[in-house]
């Protein structure tokens, strides 16, 4: 029986706009820009240096419609190394390449083949014995069971299926040909390679159910190591199935105690140590990208609140401190508290004091309430469905869910900060 290996990749997302680039520059940065062109050229190499009998895309290798032809002729030369190296590649596309997603179009090397959208369609690779079954996203928003058509297995041929699915909505994606676990099993076939979760995971290994994740991650909700499977097949088994990762830019939530922290100064100093740690630590020589999350009781609270900019910019520069291209960072989020708790505030007799007891009515006052509602209600509801589900912020979040008497709480505190900025 043949031995062979492939390359199981998905959500590449090529030229995809990272998050939190606005305004920013230098090395760091045009290399987080790049990040998704970079990995790429990561999976090719691997590819190439590996010597894999074939490679697999399953779903969005393209984050939508292009801007221009550059993207496709990146994909194309690219692939043109494969293609020289005799490698195949079996291309599915997903909900953001699908086929009426993407408005212009290349002539594509003899080494690609791509699953058609009419219906399921079977590549047979008949020196290794291998079969594979796919269907291509014909429109964005698929929400048929795709794998009910797929075919019977080829008999005595290890069988692949390839899918772009939410499996159910899988860790928040959008249910894309949403199906079951059962589904994917009663096909009879030998391994499924999946994609849409951007998470890797092997769901099952009889048969082998699995998630590559994305290739690089894209934003802050995307930690840690990205890339494709490396699997490796013997007499119609599966014996080996490694994760190999090819990013190129880390993400990481960096959280930095301030507990007792009564400066700006010893603010910069924790992160950058905190920065230098996560370097030595997680980054496996990649760019980590950070975001800063300051969190503790601090006396220096008010002063965090009220020097954003500042504390972001010692941040940054505190990265660039470690050397080019080492570490950027993205945000810096204070969730600090104040060294005095507000209770305490509200005794005193003065603007401050008056203030924390207007916050204590202020949750419960059915008048104010409604006023907000009618203010900021309307406005927010006005935000497209994409801008809404991609809010991070805390306050923004409550206006948008309607929840006005959290969202005064948490306004609370920032302008309690504020104040007492001024008054130290």
């Amino acid at each position: 029986m043949a031995s062979f290996r492939f390359l199981h990749a998905a959500d590449i997302h090529l030229d995809s706009p990272l998050k939190g680039l606005a305004g920013q520059e230098g090395n760091a940065a045009d290399r987080v820009r790049n990040a998704t062109r970079e990995a790429f050229d990561q999976l090719v190499d691997l590819a190439m240096e590996e010597r894999v009998d074939f490679l697999i895309i399953a779903g969005d290798l393209y984050d939508g419609d292009w801007r221009d032809y550059k993207t496709g002729l990146f994909f194309v030369g690219r692939i043109g190394r494969l293609n020289k190296a005799g490698i195949p590649v079996y291309l599915l596309h997903g909900n953001h390449d699908a086929e009426s997603q993407i408005t212009k179009r290349l002539d594509l090397p003899g080494n690609v083949h791509v699953f058609g959208t009419s219906k399921p369609e079977t590549f047979d690779i008949g020196d290794l014995n291998v079969a594979l079954h796919g269907r291509s996203f014909r429109h964005r928003d698929v929400t048929d069971n795709l794998v009910i058509d797929y075919p019977l297995p080829v008999s005595g041929a290890f069988n692949i299926g390839v899918l772009h699915t939410g499996l159910g909505g899988m860790a928040g994606h959008a249910n894309y040909a949403p199906c079951s676990i059962d589904d994917l099993v009663n096909k009879g076939y030998d391994y499924w390679a999946l994609g849409h979760v951007h998470q890797s995971s092997v769901l099952l290994e009889k048969p082998y159910v699995v998630f590559s994740g994305n290739l690089q991650g894209r934003h802050v909700r995307e930690t840690g190591a990205k890339g494709a499977r490396l699997v490796t097949v013997e007499d119609n088994e599966v014996v080996e199935i490694l994760s190999v990762p090819c990013d190129v830019v880390r993400w990481v939530v960096l959280p930095v105690s301030l507990n007792d922290a009564d400066s700006i100064g010893d603010v910069t100093e924790r992160v950058r140590d905190a920065l230098e740690s996560a370097v030595g630590n997680e980054a496996e020589g990649r760019l980590l990208a950070c975001r800063v999350l300051l969190e503790g009781r601090a006396e220096v609270h008010a002063q965090l609140v009220a020097s954003e900019d500042q504390v972001l910019a010692e941040a940054r520069a505190g990265a660039l401190g470690l050397g080019d291209e080492v570490a950027w960072v993205e945000k810096v989020v204070i969730a600090t508290q104040p060294a005095v708790d507000p209770r305490s505030l509200a005794q005193r007799e003065d603007a401050i004091g008056e203030l924390q007891r207007m916050f204590q009515d202020a949750a419960n006052d059915d008048e104010l309430l409604s006023r907000i509602e009618s203010d900021i209600g309307e406005l927010v509801r006005r935000l497209p469905h994409d801008v809404r589900a991609q809010i991070e912020d805390q306050v923004l979040k409550s206006a948008i869910e309607g929840d006005y008497g959290a969202l005064i709480n948490q306004v609370a505190p920032y302008l309690t900060a504020r104040l007492m900025a001024r008054e130290s």
